[in-house]
């Protein structure tokens, strides 16, 4: 049956308010959204901000070994927020609506694969006659999809599911934001301050006594020396930590050279299967990872999945179907504390369910590591692909190593995400290396 696979790849549950999206990250985040190719088959509809470029869908699909000619794009019509993202109104679209049914041609869709899995995707999928085809789809109709992606949420979930959590609190007002920053700063830690819905660093800021402390997982350290440094923070600071709309303010210790970790679930109806674990890489946010991860041993390891294990099955007796993230800290003192989860695709997904899964293979799996990271700037995704052949780099699907291009940002900055994939990590840097001497400017 073919999968209708829709790059909804910023949402309100995701990141709050669309609104105070600017030009760039609606083109960034359209970029983004290009990855649903990877977890694309034959005869496969695809919904996309806008149409592939033709180098990176030949690419991609040449690598999964996808017949690209039985594949179907359809774009919908520029929304409210213009073309860079899959907004509501876009996917409302009756012209578009219409467009699809036709792409279909009464093919019935056996699975809507979603970034996100919200109340927008349900109503496409009603009107499609494929609610059914929507994990989840009763829980995603009522806008559950904001319940697995709040970072306020998370805190009570992981409470309830007896998960640890760095201390700290939800608050609502201002009062209770000082309050809570006051006493994490005056027993000396500095604090970790989280909009309730943003992604990948960019709602974090760390609050500190020490102007020396260095930001991970956030983009700025703010030195507040005194109480009155804190209220005039707080006071200037309100919009924007609450996303500009009353949302709620997660107030956190912060703990300095911790290592971020996740661990990423697909939930079913009669449980949660591991897809994979992962060690991130900031820059001082997420700029990419190496999975599996390198730091914890086996023992923290196995800690890290059984506890997220534990958050799934709490969002699965809820109603939640589909990809969960569950993200966690292990400190210098070895403690593991979660942090968030983001119920979507993320920015792992494709390395577990296709690169690993339809690249490397389930009997080379155990035997590889993915590095990822973002930011190489080349002249062209075409010549970036061309100079890695030159030099013996690119991915062998006999090794089952070398060099994978996972997203093209080209239109957006110049740069590619790229991937190596090697026996170990000492290898993957070393190849790492190779790689970006080609680019060296």
């Amino acid at each position: 049956m073919t999968t209708l696979c829709i790059g909804n790849n910023r949402t309100e549950e995701m990141v709050g308010d669309l609104t105070g999206m600017t030009p760039l990250e609606r083109l960034f985040a359209g970029c983004g959204a290009q990855r649903m190719l990877w977890f694309a088959e034959d005869d496969d509809v695809l919904v996309l901000p806008w149409a592939p470029d033709p180098a990176y869908f030949a690419y991609v699909t040449g690598l999964t070994g996808t017949r690209a000619e039985s594949l179907t794009v359809v774009v919908p019509p520029s929304g409210a927020e213009g073309d860079g993202i899959l907004t509501p109104d876009r996917l409302a679209d009756p012209g578009f609506r219409e467009e699809l049914r036709r792409a279909l041609d009464g093919r019935p869709v056996g699975r809507v694969l979603a970034i996100s899995p919200n109340a927008a995707v349900a109503d496409l999928a009603d009107a499609l006659g494929a609610g059914h085809a929507v994990p989840g789809h009763e829980f995603a109709a009522q806008g559950g999809n904001a319940l697995v992606n709040s970072k306020a949420v998370f805190r009570a979930l992981a409470a309830g599911a007896g998960v640890p959590v760095p201390p700290g609190t939800v608050a609502t007002s201002p009062q209770q934001v000082e309050a809570a920053v006051n006493g994490l700063l005056e027993q000396g830690h500095s604090v970790m301050m989280k909009v309730e819905y943003q992604a990948g660093g960019f709602g974090n800021e760390v609050l500190s006594r020490d102007e020396q402390v260095t930001p991970a997982g956030a983009q700025r350290v703010v030195p507040l020396a005194d109480r009155a440094a804190v209220a005039e923070y707080v006071a200037g600071r309100w919009d924007w930590l609450t996303g500009g709309r009353n949302q709620r303010v997660v107030v956190e210790r912060y703990f300095a050279d911790a290592v971020p970790l996740y661990a990423e679930f697909a939930i079913g109806a009669h449980g949660s299967v591991l897809s994979g674990c992962g060690e991130m890489v900031m820059d001082p946010v997420v700029v990419g990872e190496i999975t599996p991860p390198v730091t914890p041993d086996a023992g923290t390891l196995a800690e890290l999945v059984d506890r997220a294990a534990r958050l799934c099955e709490s969002l699965r007796v809820l109603g939640y179907r589909g990809t969960l993230s569950a993200d966690a800290l292990l400190t210098p003192k070895g403690e593991l504390y979660f942090t968030e989860t983001n119920g979507r695709l993320t920015g792992s997904t494709h390395l577990h369910d296709a690169l690993f899964a339809r690249l490397v293979g389930a009997g080379h799996r155990t035997a590889r590591v993915i590095l990822e990271l973002a930011g190489l700037h080349v002249p062209s995704f075409p010549e970036a692909v061309a100079a890695v052949e030159r030099a013996g780099l690119a991915f062998d699907p006999v090794t089952r190593t070398g060099v994978v291009f996972s997203a093209d940002f080209g239109p957006a900055d110049g740069s590619v995400m790229y991937c190596v994939i090697a026996e170990d990590a000492a290898a993957a840097r070393v190849a790492e290396g190779r790689l970006l001497a080609l680019f060296a400017r």
